[in-house]
């Protein structure tokens, strides 16, 4: 697979993400600049994590502008797989490609710790291979990762099954202390209705290495991988 990282003004996950598709995942790996209008070709686009643009405004509100994102914008409605990661979420649900927005977390506090999410469906690239309903413990690290949508959008969201991960604990259980930052329904990840745009708020590129002694988040990219097509 060709896989195409994002960078934009700001970011401090990018090379997080290139070395766990390049060195880990063994896999090509080209860096598109924000201001750059081709995808070079890529079969898949990661939005990474960091504070794009320094989120100045609101977080992946401006990125959402970048000359890049009207290119990945027309990918994905071609049917082109696209996934962001924490601000590459936000980034996401600003262009449109995702239902919701991320609000403040409920604290109103910055939030760096390690939380246990569960995946919800297995019909989708990111989680095909994984095991419905078990814990895999992956790092989150946001300002603003409380997932939110009005009610009538999520229960579309929840028709065409639309939720990919949900905070939990250890055991895979949803309680109120397992939700780091009071995002509705413990949602920590979802998809769109073409099943092909995919976000989620922990980061799994920061649990795929041995050196990390988790390699839980592995586990995402490795279905991405065997379930390409």
């Amino acid at each position: 697979m060709k896989f195409g990282v994002v960078i934009f003004p700001g970011s401090n996950c990018d090379h997080d993400m290139i070395y766990v598709l390049k060195d880990i995942m063994k896999q090509e790996v080209v860096k598109l600049w924000h201001k750059d209008t081709d995808l070079q070709g890529c079969d898949f686009i990661m939005l990474p994590g960091g504070f794009s643009y320094g989120d100045y405004l609101r977080s992946g509100a401006i990125a959402r502008f970048s000359p890049i994102m009207n290119e990945v914008i027309n990918f994905a409605h071609k049917g082109g797989n696209v996934m962001g990661v924490c601000n590459g979420f936000q980034i996401l649900c600003e262009a449109g490609l995702l239902p919701g927005a991320l609000l403040h977390n409920n604290n109103q506090k910055f939030i760096c710790k390690n939380v246990f999410i569960k995946a919800e469906t297995t019909n989708t690239l990111v989680t095909a291979s994984l095991e419905k309903g078990k814990a895999l413990n992956i790092p989150v690290a946001h300002g603003e990762g409380r997932f939110f949508a009005p009610e009538p959008m999520m229960q579309e969201i929840i028709q065409y099954d639309g939720i990919l991960f949900k905070y939990c604990d250890e055991n895979g259980n949803e309680t109120e202390a397992s939700n780091p930052n009071g995002a509705l329904l413990n949602i920590a990840g979802i998809c769109n209705k073409g099943r092909n745009v995919f976000g989620m708020m922990p980061h799994p590129e920061r649990a795929a290495d041995n050196e990390l002694r988790n390699t839980d988040g592995k586990k995402l990219f490795d279905s991405i991988v065997k379930n390409f097509r």
